[in-house]
């Protein structure tokens, strides 16, 4: 779709102007690459004409055309926050707040983690200190009082269910079990993402039962 005076340029000058079909989002989005590629195609043809019997005024025209086609393109095609968050993110860092302003780094400065979002709604979390003491007994279940204290303090763990309001960009998660249960038993918890490219995501956990805000920066997990 386009302006009516950009409508009526483009038919003048051959550029085919096609109406949007009313009907899925899907084929909306098919529907204007379709159109992209017809009319850059169609406008590269008239380029070359309008170069070769000097009409500059035609070349500029053309021109703004097809980068107003790019832009719409692309806007067709952008994805919602729940689309674009679907995949594997491993950890970057984790940043704590407390009210009385300090900050500190719960897992270390280079810790390790993934997180995962399936796109009907799932997701499940891991983070760790880069280096985890091992149980010298090789039993877990005959761990040290040291040896337990020092694996829970190291490493959190939890999955469960996530929603994105694509207008405010907070993300709703329901927990379903951790490795910490006092936090799967708060209700209603949320996440604002700061952030969300192709490569990056931010998200800042705004209350954890000891009080403080975390920051946590992932990047898209490489093909395996």
């Amino acid at each position: 779709m386009c302006h009516e005076q950009t409508c009526a340029a483009m038919q003048k000058n051959g550029v085919p102007v096609e109406e949007p079909p009313k009907a899925s989002k899907a084929d909306t989005l098919l529907w204007a690459r379709r159109s992209l590629y017809i009319r850059a195609g169609t406008a590269h043809t008239a380029l070359g004409s309008s170069k070769a019997h000097g009409g500059d005024f035609m070349t500029k025209f053309l021109l703004a055309i097809a980068f107003s086609l790019v832009l719409s393109g692309a806007a067709f095609a952008q994805k919602t926050a729940k689309e674009q968050i679907v995949g594997a993110w491993t950890l970057v860092s984790v940043t704590s707040a407390t009210d009385d302003g300090k900050k500190g780094e719960p897992f270390g400065p280079s810790p390790k983690g993934v997180i995962i979002f399936s796109s009907d709604g799932h997701f499940s979390l891991f983070q760790s200190r880069a280096e985890i003491p091992k149980i010298a007994s090789n039993d877990r279940a005959k761990s040290t009082p040291e040896e337990a204290q020092a694996i829970v303090a190291s490493t959190i763990a939890y999955f469960g269910t996530y929603s994105i309001d694509e207008n405010s960009k907070v993300m709703s998660v329901k927990l379903e079990a951790s490795t910490f249960a006092n936090v799967a038993a708060i209700p209603n918890q949320k996440r604002t993402i700061t952030a969300l490219t192709g490569d990056e995501l931010k998200f800042n956990n705004p209350r954890t039962p000891s009080g403080m805000t975390l920051m946590t920066v992932w990047k898209r997990a490489a093909a395996p």
